[in-house]
């Protein structure tokens, strides 16, 4: 690392420590809040499953447990201090930005096997990627309510990183671990694949062999972690499956309608149940039929696949939070010299502002004050997502845009016009 990254780290660090030691009430009152813990990443949800679980009770009885068992056997083996704790968070973060630096230094985001764009001088240094995420205030409050979802986020950017340097085995294991611990990163194994099997043919000089046969040996050794990893949930639980369900039958079939900035719990709340499955089915598949599209079409750019399906997910998964979205502009930051070819900057930002501005306040005024009803916090939740799905939808434009100037110099600048 150079001087600015260590400097980073260390501020970051620091910003962290100070936070949880000068504020001890904050890391309880942000925990509590539907927009940073959701059911399925909450921490204090977690001490409850740790208490049982420690008392030799399975905490995946009752309903309320909805995490990985493998955090049940780290949490209880570890010291029960809150600054071991909040260290353990917050090593957690570091790791995150030093494999976003990684990412950045190589340039793939800006240069590819495949494909080179025009502007790739107008990349920011890799320090910066580190930046947008440890100083991102998503990111902060999401490592101050000790919310698990810190650990998928640092298991999915080790993955990139390990990918980018054409490490295909510990970036399929890491990516393995981060859909052991929150099912949906797994949309990302095709668009990894492909980044992978990209950087190992630039060093291996065309001695990789065909992509379908290296995608099937990738996915063979994905499922064969995972089976792994189950196997050994299975050992941590007593010998007992009981935790599929209540771990990741919770991603799939949402019987926790707590609310949160997604898109879900309210339209399940008013959905009739007759027609409960229907809908959840098609929620689901409204997730999975990005992939394979922006696999083909955006095929020279692995990269930006797996930042858009990380965006895409921030929206439509079952429980999402701002940890989601801080994921994604990490990533987004990579393609700085893409941003003056966005069309809407201002107004997404805009609107991401204002719905996180007005969030707490209409939760405030539905749950403790009672002059609203779940109206208030859903429409701001619409508004939320409308803002995330803007900058996914503009950024996708500047990629294809980039692409095609890219492709013909003489149309760089000119207008695009439907006929």
């Amino acid at each position: 690392m150079d001087r600015r990254s260590i400097s980073l780290v260390v501020f970051a660090v620091t910003l962290r420590l100070f936070l949880f030691t000068a504020f001890p009430a904050l890391p309880d009152l942000l925990t509590n809040r539907v927009e940073i813990s959701t059911p399925v990443t909450s921490f204090k949800r977690l001490q409850e499953g740790l208490f049982l679980y420690t008392h030799g009770v399975s905490p995946y009885d009752g309903g309320i447990f909805h995490q990985a068992p493998l955090l049940l056997a780290f949490f209880s083996n570890i010291p029960k201090s809150s600054l071991v704790t909040n260290l353990i968070y917050i090593f957690a973060d570091v790791q995150s930005a030093l494999a976003l630096i990684d990412i950045a230094a190589s340039g793939v985001s800006a240069s590819t096997p495949l494909h080179t764009s025009s502007r790739k001088g107008n990349s920011l240094p890799p320090w910066t990627a580190g930046a947008a995420f440890l100083l991102n205030p998503f990111t902060i409050a999401t490592c101050l309510s000790r919310s698990t979802l810190v650990f998928t986020n640092t298991a999915i950017l080790t993955s990139i990183a390990k990918a980018v340097r054409g490490d295909s085995i510990p970036a399929i294991l890491a990516l393995a671990m981060s859909s052991y611990l929150s099912l949906y990163p797994v949309l990302i194994l095709p668009a990894l694949v492909l980044l992978s099997y990209d950087m190992q043919s630039t060093t291996r000089k065309g001695k990789l062999g065909p992509l379908l046969n290296y995608a099937l040996t990738q996915t063979g050794l994905f499922l064969g972690a995972i089976a792994g990893l189950l196997g050994l949930s299975y050992v941590i639980t007593g010998g007992s499956w009981e935790f599929l369900y209540s771990t990741y039958g919770v991603h799939l079939l949402l019987p926790d309608l707590t609310p949160n900035v997604g898109l879900w719990w309210y339209f399940f709340i008013e959905m009739f149940d007759s027609f409960r499955e229907f809908f959840l089915c098609v929620f689901q598949l409204h997730l999975l039929i990005y992939v394979g599209g922006l696999c083909i079409r955006i095929r020279k750019q692995p990269l930006f696949v797996i930042t858009t399906i990380l965006g895409i997910s921030a929206i439509f998964k079952s429980y999402p939070s701002i940890g989601d979205t801080a994921l994604y502009l990490s990533l987004l930051s990579l393609y700085r010299h893409l941003f003056p070819l966005m069309r809407y900057t201002f107004f997404a930002t805009s609107t991401l502002l204002y719905a996180s501005l007005l969030g707490p306040a209409f939760y405030y005024l539905w749950i403790y004050a009672g002059s609203g009803n779940a109206n208030f916090f859903y429409a701001i939740t619409l508004v939320w997502c409308l803002a995330i799905t803007v900058i996914v939808a503009d950024a996708l434009f500047a990629v294809l845009r980039d692409e095609w100037e890219t492709e013909r110099p003489e149309m760089r600048g000119k207008d695009i016009v439907q006929i």
